[in-house]
């Protein structure tokens, strides 16, 4: 099968990759000036990493820094499937950063070169990414969330969290002020005077809920209310910051165990 790449303007810090039952792929030993990441989804493989060499099966997660020399292929010319995320370093050098690296520091390499414990989180964020419904908000989140996750996995962090409840709502009341036009993580953590790695931390503790999963739910607010007032479903979807009827449909079930005919209906 081809090779499927994703990427998207929105998150320019990363890429993926993904191969589904290839039989005939063969790597020479290189390099990436990415740090890059990747799950065996099926088949059997041969991983080299710098001098190690190591048979990876489904479930496992090979980790590789930037310029170091690997190669990955199909054992036995047998098919296999694999999913690669190649991250700008500078981008994840500053994630470290955010969670308690030195600030004078360049980006920190992981000492190992695989892990399994990452691969359920890894493909949820290709999932993520790769997805049709997802926004931006959305996929800069997950992919900070699971970049925390191999953080902490391959080599933790000390840093923790302080005290910012003042900021932490400073940054609701910006998604509840802008909830109908699209928001980046960006945007949330400007307003609020937070890094993006501390926001996606703290929100939940604070609120029970993500930063998107707080967007999506004042949307449905939003749109509930313009209901109420008699607005068609098609408007009240657009003008609640959703993509098109069907997105809204969606989460207005999901959290209102109703669709919105059935709620205008009354």
């Amino acid at each position: 099968m081809q090779p499927v790449f994703w990427r998207d303007a929105a998150l320019p810090f990363i890429e993926a990759r993904a191969i589904r039952g290839g039989r005939d792929l063969c790597y020479a030993r290189h390099t990436h000036d990415t740090f890059s990441i990747g799950a065996v989804t099926g088949g059997v493989s041969t991983y080299w990493n710098r001098r190690s060499k190591e048979t990876i099966v489904a479930g496992s997660v090979v980790v590789i820094n930037p310029e170091d020399a690997h190669a990955c292929n199909p054992a036995a010319a047998q098919p296999w499937s694999y999913r690669m995320f190649y991250v700008d370093v500078d981008w994840l050098a500053g994630l470290q950063h955010e969670l308690g690296f030195s600030r004078n520091a360049d980006f920190r390499p992981f000492s190992s070169t695989s892990n399994t414990t990452l691969f359920a989180g890894l493909n949820a964020l290709y999932a993520t990414l790769t997805s049709r419904h997802a926004d931006a908000l959305q996929k800069q989140s997950a992919a900070v969330g699971f970049f925390m996750d191999v953080q902490q996995a391959l080599d933790p962090a000390p840093a923790p969290l302080v005290d910012a409840n003042g900021k932490l709502l400073r940054a609701a009341e910006f998604i509840s002020d802008n909830c109908t036009r699209q928001l980046a993580l960006d945007d949330i953590c400007a307003a609020a005077g937070l890094s993006p790695a501390y926001l996606i931390r703290a929100f939940k503790g604070q609120f029970g809920m993500t930063p998107h999963a707080y967007l999506v739910n004042r949307r449905v607010q939003y749109g509930q209310a313009r209901l109420k007032r008699g607005a068609a479903i098609a408007d009240a979807a657009l003008e609640s910051g959703f993509a098109d009827q069907s997105h809204f449909q969606r989460a207005f079930k999901q959290h209102l165990a109703a669709t919105p005919g059935q709620y205008r209906g009354r």
